[in-house]
C-alpha cells in the first residue's frame, strides 16, 4: 500500500542567537489512507513542529533544514508556498489547541467556513452557505442554520472546536492534522470531541494524524503511535503492540504516569500498571546542544556504559516495532 503521508527524516531547525535548535531531528513516519497515527511524547519534544513543517508552517526563525515530506505523491518541500496554499485545507486540514485564537472574533463562524469553501471549492457564496450549515450539522451544532450567523464568543469552548472541525472538514480533506483536539475541554467535552473525529474517520475515511501528549486519547483513536522524545522518534508501533510490550524505557515512563484507576478501551488496553504514579524524574536535554548518546540515558533507570557512546538508531525490535535502545 502507497502511504497518504511519508516523512522521510526530516530535519527542521531553529536559529536564535543562543545556537541552532533541533526542534525536529531525523523524524520518519507514514500514515496510510483512512488510517489514525498518534504523535505522542510531553511537551517541547517536536509534535506540534512535526506537524507544522507538513503544512509548510514552521514559524520564523524556524525552517525545513533537510528531509521530505511525501503527500500523494508530491515532496511538499518542494512546492512553492503558492502550491502549498492550494494544497492546505482542500487536502490537508488543521485544527489547531485553541479555537479562539483561531477563529476571528469580528466575524460571524459562517463567514470564516464560507471563505474557506470559496477559496478552494470554487462555488458560490449561496452554494458555500449550504455546504458549510451540511459541516455544522455534521459536527453537532444544535440550530446550525440559526448559529452560523453567531460570532465565536456566542460559542462554549467545546462548540468552538466544533467550529474547528467543521471548517476543517468542508473541504473534504485526505489526511485531517489535529493538534491537541481536547486539550483544555473538560472531560464530558473531551470525550464527545473525540467520538466526533471517530465517527468522521470511520464515515468519510479521512486519515488522522492525532497530536497529543495523552496515551489515554492514543488507545481510545490510534491505530498506530509514533512516541517522541527531544526532537526525534523512539518508538514506533501498532497501538495494541506498544501498550502490551512497550520497548523504549520512555515509552514506559509515559504509562506508568497514567492513573491506574482510568479506564482504558478502543484499540489497547493498558497493562501491568502501577498501584502509584511514577513519575519521569529530571528533564529532556536542551535542543541546542544534544548529546551524541541516548537523548533518554540520563532520565533512564536502564543506563549503562553503553547508552552513553552514540545516538542509538530506531531499529525493528519486533514484527512492526521500532525502538531507539540498546537494551530492548
Amino acid at each position: 500500500m502507497t502511504p497518504l503521508l511519508e516523512i522521510r527524516n526530516l530535519n527542521t531547525v531553529f536559529h536564535t542567537e543562543e545556537g541552532t535548535v533541533q526542534a525536529v531531528n531525523g523524524v520518519s513516519l507514514t500514515i496510510n489512507k483512512s488510517e489514525v497515527l498518534g504523535v505522542v511524547g510531553e511537551s517541547g519534544c517536536g509534535k506540534s513542529i512535526t506537524s507544522l513543517s507538513v503544512l509548510g508552517l514552521v514559524p520564523p526563525p524556524g525552517r525545513i533544514a533537510s528531509g521530505e515530506i511525501i503527500f500523494d505523491g508530491q515532496d511538499l518541500t518542494r512546492l512553492s508556498e503558492r502550491d502549498l496554499q492550494k494544497i492546505r485545507g482542500r487536502k490537508i486540514s488543521y485544527i489547531p489547541q485553541d479555537p479562539m485564537m483561531s477563529l476571528n472574533p469580528v466575524y460571524t463562524i459562517g463567514s470564516q467556513i464560507v471563505e474557506t469553501i470559496v477559496l478552494h471549492q470554487k462555488v458560490d457564496k449561496r452554494e458555500a452557505r449550504k455546504r458549510a450549515i451540511e459541516v455544522l450539522d455534521q459536527v453537532k451544532i444544535p440550530q446550525s442554520y440559526k448559529r452560523i450567523d453567531d460570532y465565536p464568543h456566542q460559542f462554549s469552548g467545546g462548540m468552538r472546536q466544533r467550529v474547528m472541525i467543521a471548517m476543517a472538514l468542508s473541504c473534504k480533506p485526505q489526511l485531517l492534522i489535529a493538534d491537541e483536539p481536547t486539550t483544555a475541554l473538560d472531560v464530558t467535552v473531551q470525550a464527545q470531541i473525540l467520538d466526533l473525529l471517530r465517527s468522521i474517520q470511520k464515515a468519510e475515511g479521512t486519515a488522522i494524524m492525532l497530536i497529543t501528549h495523552d496515551l489515554g486519547v492514543v488507545a481510545e483513536m490510534c491505530h498506530k503511535v509514533a512516541v517522541m522524545y527531544a526532537g526525534s522518534i523512539v518508538e514506533s508501533a501498532l497501538v495494541g503492540d506498544l501498550f502490551k510490550d512497550p520497548k523504549h524505557p520512555y515509552t514506559r515512563g509515559l504509562i506508568d504516569c497514567i492513573p491506574k484507576s482510568k479506564k482504558m478501551h478502543g484499540n489497547a488496553d493498558i497493562v501491568g500498571k502501577p498501584d502509584k504514579l511514577k513519575p519521569i524524574e529530571g528533564q529532556p536535554p536542551h535542543l541546542i546542544n544534544l548529546p551524541n548518546a541516548c537523548r533518554f540515558a540520563e532520565r533512564c533507570p536502564l543506563v549503562i556504559d553503553d547508552c552513553l557512546k552514540g545516538f542509538p538508531p530506531l531499529e525493528e525490535k519486533a514484527p512492526g516495532h521500532f525502538a531507539r535502545c540498546i537494551r530492548t
